[in-house]
């Protein structure tokens, strides 16, 4: 595959990450106060706009954190009603190297962590009949060909969605059963879109850390706790509009208006592209294109709690090749990390904005019929539910951002571009390379600090 064009911020992206300012971090070595005197507002406390205001806190400036809803975290929360960690946001850490800052700061605070095997997969048929190993490592093998073969097609500049470049190099691969799970439960769940509106130039050329994902047993946001620490965060407090000019910043809010020197946004890309807050002045069309035409995708998640088990307790995953591409096709096994009888069902694709539209009885009854489909009688009522609606929340719209057929990686780079040296933007939309990911959004907290402390030196 010939490599997207080289965006030199990339390589300023790079070194900063390599330097006394990415190891700077919020949880140690302060710069010298090089900000002393200065105010930043912070919108958002998700993990970029908290490690964001806790650099700039750091060196030395007086930050107020501005929080819609009740509680930080953003899309990093967990919830522990069912006796297990319930992520109702990001729920893996993607390459836990000790590169990976996820993963160091999950490590600070004392994390423990299991890993996700992929290899633990039992997989149905539509007719609810278990398949063969030999079945499931021939369909493997189909989607990686396949997946190879798009590759190897691609030219600069390739304006093709996945489904497109599918149906180009294998026609008719996705009328068979199982290459079009794959592609749902594989493809759509670690991008967060659907194969008919992704880009099939950049759906794969993200980068990663390295070791196989796994999930924080302990609960993910516990990594929140010392990003916040010492942090001024108002919550329950609705950024209405942002106000930028040669003197300074202005936010009004329903609680009041604050003002500061520079404010750094990290409000969710669904929030930027329903406009929930206004921008005075409007946005730089560059800035704005690039919100409206970057896509926010979701995956809905759907926990079930039962009694007693009625699936084998030791396999981790079971896929289910369900007619409705994405729906409840992909369910995780708790037992297999923890002793509550929980299965973890998710909707991705293009399914997953309907899940999302669902009432939590309509997901109930829809995974259950799922799940019923192939184990029968044998599946009782849950004694507990848990599910997410990221697509209709109001704070958030859906999970995390994707590249359109016809976009390009600079859409989601030039977004964390200095307005005026007054505003600045953050969050897992602003970083091409690591989009999607905790670790991401934590990098682009760092660059929007660099940038207002560049700023601030004139």
């Amino acid at each position: 595959m010939k490599s997207p064009f080289f965006n030199r911020r990339k390589l300023l992206k790079t070194a900063l990450f390599t330097s006394a300012a990415f190891m700077a971090t919020p949880l140690g070595r302060a710069k010298a106060q090089a900000l002393s005197g200065k105010k930043v507002i912070v919108v958002g406390s998700g993990v970029s706009g908290l490690t964001a205001a806790k650099t700039l806190k750091n060196q030395g400036a007086e930050v107020i954190v501005l929080e819609a809803k009740p509680h930080i975290g953003g899309r990093l929360r967990t919830d522990w009603s069912m006796g297990a960690p319930f992520e109702v946001g990001a729920g893996w850490i993607h390459g836990p190297s000790d590169d990976n800052p996820a993963k160091q700061l999950a490590d600070a605070v004392g994390s423990q962590y299991v890993v996700t095997d992929d290899d633990s997969l039992v997989v149905f048929d539509g007719t609810g009949e278990e398949i063969s190993e030999e079945d499931l490592e021939d369909i493997n093998d189909s989607w990686t060909h396949i997946l190879d073969q798009i590759d190897e097609s691609l030219e600069n500049g390739d304006r093709r969605s996945v489904l497109e470049a599918i149906n180009d190099v294998a026609p008719g691969a996705m009328s068979e059963p199982g290459v079009a799970w794959a592609m749902s439960a594989y493809t759509e769940f670690s991008t967060g879109a659907p194969i008919e509106n992704l880009s099939a130039y950049y759906f794969n050329s993200d980068k990663a850390f390295d070791l196989p994902d796994v999930a924080v047993t302990t609960g993910y946001d516990k990594l929140l706790g010392p990003l916040a620490e010492g942090l001024d965060i108002k919550l329950s407090t609705l950024v209405q509009k942002i106000a930028y000019d040669d003197e300074g910043v202005t936010v009004a809010t329903d609680k009041g208006e604050f003002t500061g020197d520079y404010v750094v946004s990290s409000l969710p890309l669904g929030a930027l592209k329903a406009k929930t807050v206004t921008f005075d002045p409007p946005l730089p069309e560059d800035h704005q294109s690039n919100i409206d035409n970057l896509a926010f995708g979701t995956v809905t998640k759907l926990a079930l709690k039962f009694k007693e088990p009625f699936w084998d307790i030791e396999t981790q995953y079971f896929g289910v090749m369900t007619q409705e591409k994405g729906r409840w096709n992909y369910w995780l096994n708790y037992r297999t990390f923890s002793d509550e009888n929980i299965l973890l069902g998710l909707s991705v694709g293009a399914y997953a904005p309907v899940a999302d539209k669902m009432t939590e009885a309509e997901q109930i009854a829809d995974g259950m019929a799922v799940l019923r489909d192939v184990w029968g009688e044998a599946v009782t009522e849950p004694v507990q539910v848990l599910s997410t609606h990221w697509a209709v929340d109001p704070h958030t719209f859906g999970a995390y951002a994707y590249i359109r057929p016809g976009g390009s990686s600079s859409q989601c780079d030039d977004l964390a571009d200095p307005i005026e040296d007054r505003l600045f933007f953050c969050g897992e939309h602003t970083i091409f390379d690591y989009k999607g990911t905790i670790h991401g959004a934590y990098m682009t907290g760092l660059i929007a600090a660099e940038h207002v402390s560049e700023a601030a030196e004139g």
